[in-house]
């Protein structure tokens, strides 16, 4: 039961962790009246709060390994405090201050939660070596895409039976409850003896190779970042298929999920790198379409989530698995190094949103309203344009990687 407890925990998270991305901004600006300009700002400041907070979380999981359990634990809390009380807000006085303040707690407790998950992963796996730590790679990815999966969906479901305000507060209950649940499952993998590595540093981070699968990471999540924050909009503004965002959602993550699988085989034959660089080119062809389709077409976009959706797969997948096989070879500790991970994988979101919601703002774009063409191109520029550049550039990064010398 080790791995789909560590599944289950990574199943929460994701459940998280997708609606301060893909929730959130809709939920702000149609439930609570906050103009998408100043929702990138507050994210923005957020991940600078983050900047400082998120290494000294991994400096803390590292420091006392002995209170992992209590780390669990107190990040499930902070989620089960945290979202009832952000989906149940209403427009009001001190609406902002209170909005950042509660953001402040989630991104805390989501923080910590994925750098104990992560830097864990010595301590968390069955037995030493990558091809053990890429199998449960493929648990713990496959446990967030269900989570995404039923995160997505949530929402929907509830204004189904009834649930008002667009069915979020109702969901903020559900996400806490489901972080009480998970919280005691899971308590079992956190008396696990814990495997030490040696203190980090940049010299050791740049011997291991784990400084340029750093910069990867954040170049690569940039895109995925942008795609994430205007999903719904896309959906909903620019191809008018309102009712379709939630299914369409689904598709997308249902498609990176039973993708894991698949990439974790071809791994384990060919190399990490090689699949990566196999996989990144079809996210490409994919912000091609999507800055191409016209309005209304359901099935070329279906066929466009599809194919993003199987890329993301071998991103969340590949990606932390190679960052963690190579701390693991230099026998360095992992919380620290995935302290910093996670930062910059925030500092995307962080920026995309900070970009793109501004932009739209300025070109005149109101979420559900009657937008010009001049706003419905700055739409697409965002969601598809510009991911499609960074994408590119991220491919041609990962092709620099160094050959590896065997298969993971």
């Amino acid at each position: 039961m080790l791995y789909p407890r560590v599944s289950l925990y990574a199943l929460m998270l994701a459940a998280a962790g997708i609606p301060l991305y893909i929730h959130l901004p809709q939920f702000a600006a149609i439930n609570l009246g906050v103009g998408l300009g100043t929702l990138g700002v507050i994210l923005l400041a957020i991940r600078l709060f983050d900047l400082f907070q998120d290494p000294l979380i991994g400096w803390a999981v590292d420091r006392w390994p002995q209170a992992q359990a209590g780390f669990a634990l107190l990040a499930a809390a902070g989620l089960a405090i945290g979202f009832p009380l952000m989906f149940g807000l209403t427009s009001g006085t001190f609406l902002v201050a209170k909005l950042i303040l509660i953001l402040m707690l989630l991104f805390s407790a989501y923080s910590l939660g994925m750098i104990l998950l992560y830097g864990r992963s010595a301590t968390l796996a069955k037995r030493e070596g990558p091809r053990e730590l890429m199998t449960l790679a493929a648990w713990r990815e496959g446990g967030m895409l269900g989570g995404v999966i039923l995160a997505a969906i949530a929402p929907s479901v509830l204004m189904g039976f009834g649930a008002s305000a667009q069915g979020y507060p109702a969901f903020g209950i559900a996400l806490g409850a489901i972080a009480v649940v998970v919280a005691i499952v899971t308590r079992p993998i956190w008396a696990r003896p814990v495997v030490k590595g040696q203190p980090l540093s940049y010299a050791g981070l740049t011997q291991a190779g784990a400084m340029r699968l750093l910069m990867l990471a954040v170049l690569n999540s940039l895109p995925v970042a942008l795609t994430s924050t205007l999903f719904l909009f896309f959906v909903q503004d620019r191809l008018n298929l309102p009712d379709l965002a939630g299914p369409l959602l689904v598709l997308f993550f249902l498609s990176a999920g039973l993708s894991v699988p698949v990439w974790t085989k071809v791994s384990h034959k060919i190399g990490a790198k090689r699949t990566l660089l196999f996989a990144m080119p079809l996210a490409i062809l994919s912000f091609v379409g999507a800055a191409f389709i016209g309005s209304g077409n359901l099935l070329g976009f279906a066929l466009i989530c599809a194919a993003s959706g199987a890329a993301l797969g071998a991103d969340m997948v590949l990606l932390p698995a190679m960052f963690c096989i190579a701390l693991t070879k230099a026998e360095l500790s992992a919380s620290t190094a995935f302290g910093i991970w996670s930062f910059a994988g925030k500092l995307a979101l962080a920026l995309a949103a900070a970009c793109a919601l501004p932009l739209l703002e300025f070109n005149g774009f109101q979420a559900g309203g009657d937008n010009t063409a001049q706003a419905l191109s700055a739409l697409t520029f965002a969601y598809a344009i510009l991911p499609c550049f960074l994408k590119t550039a991220a491919f041609a990064f990962a092709l620099t990687l160094p050959s590896e010398s065997s298969a993971v």
